[in-house]
């Protein structure tokens, strides 16, 4: 059998109570009875916290997953866990999400994002890591006209707050890397979605309107492309990254040249977003969240772009699949299925 690299490994996984952290942390659990998790989460109330309980409960049964509840922006809390736990592997997934959101609450960007970012870097130089591995996201390439985006494209023109504070998260990592030598990779997440999502998403804040026979908002006229990934392929794809922390090398100079690496997760496959609206409702009409003589065109409305998004987002994935061996295989009727198959259960 081959063993896996979390073996005895203690990691640490914040934003645990969250979307892609939940995933994340039951998997490594169930994989790897011997690797200690330590999941760390705020549980704030962005989005409905019983969701985000409901995940937290898929840990009643594991006796190498610890809970710890509390803030990223307070360092004392952070430096004590480090300090406890002495974490080989830390995957940074708490951040306050959402692009829409951050044009109204910027102060929750600013605090979780990059006070909270600084504090884990700072804990990592501190009490040494194997390997940091932190949540950007696909909205760093902002207005880039060049499809698919690829990792070697400028970033320098971010169009929202949230866009701004993940591309700085990225530059700060550079720096920590450069200086103290710490082998951290970057993420650059695209539209993930699945069961137990966030209902914040598209798909997510669709069904809940239309369970209230209230209209969705399809915007820039339904000339929307998202390169939709689903939960389990991003989560396979985090798992490897983990396993293989970028390489330490000196520079001609004598100083570490920096262990970092940044890649896009993604599908490489954008949708048009009224192809996947017809495909969500075609879903929600099997699993029985709605009647079959629903009427959805009644229930559709177009409307103009909005401040901070984006009309395409398409990732370039091959740096990827050569460093990694994977390409997601879930096709966008098979995550929906499985996404309204939850819904029915959950909430009808």
């Amino acid at each position: 059998m081959v063993m896996s690299k979390f073996d005895g490994k203690t990691i640490l996984i914040t934003g645990v109570a969250g979307f892609v952290g939940a995933y994340l942390a039951k998997r490594v659990c169930e994989e790897n009875p011997s690797a200690k998790v330590i999941g760390f989460d705020c549980v704030n109330d962005y989005y409905d916290v019983k969701l985000k309980e409901h995940r937290l409960s898929w840990f009643d049964g594991f006796s190498n997953f610890e809970f710890v509840k509390g803030n990223l922006a307070d360092k004392k809390v952070v430096n004590e866990i480090f300090e406890k736990y002495h974490p080989d592997i830390v995957v940074n997934l708490a951040a306050q999400a959402g692009v829409r959101y951050s044009i109204d609450h910027p102060d929750a960007y600013i605090e979780s994002n990059l006070i909270g970012f600084y504090n884990i870097l700072e804990a990592c130089r501190r009490y040494p890591v194997e390997h940091l591995v932190y949540a950007s996201s696909s909205s760093v390439y902002g207005g880039n006209k060049k499809v698919p985006f690829s990792t070697d494209d400028k970033v320098d023109n971010p169009v929202s707050l949230y866009a701004a504070t993940k591309k700085s998260n990225e530059l700060l990592a550079h720096a920590y890397s450069k200086l103290y030598n710490i082998p951290s990779t970057g993420l650059r997440f695209f539209t993930v979605y699945g069961p137990a999502g966030r209902p914040d998403m598209a798909y997510f804040g669709f069904t809940n309107k239309l369970i209230k026979g209230e209209k969705i908002q399809i915007f820039n006229f339904g000339n929307c492309k998202r390169d939709f990934t689903y939960i389990d392929d991003i989560v396979e794809e985090v798992i490897r990254v983990m396993r293989r922390a970028p390489e330490k090398k000196q520079g001609e100079d004598g100083l570490p040249l920096p262990p970092y690496k940044v890649y896009n997760i993604g599908n490489s496959s954008p949708e048009n977003l009224l192809d996947f609206v017809q495909i969500l409702s075609e879903e929600l009409v099997r699993a029985g969240v709605l009647p079959s003589d629903y009427d959805f065109e009644a229930h559709k409305e177009l409307v103009p772009m909005q401040p901070g998004d984006v009309p395409v987002t398409y990732a370039d994935t091959s740096e990827l699949l050569k460093d990694f061996g994977f390409k997601p295989t879930t096709s966008l009727r098979e995550g929906l299925r499985k996404f309204a198959e939850w819904y029915k259960e959950y909430y009808v």
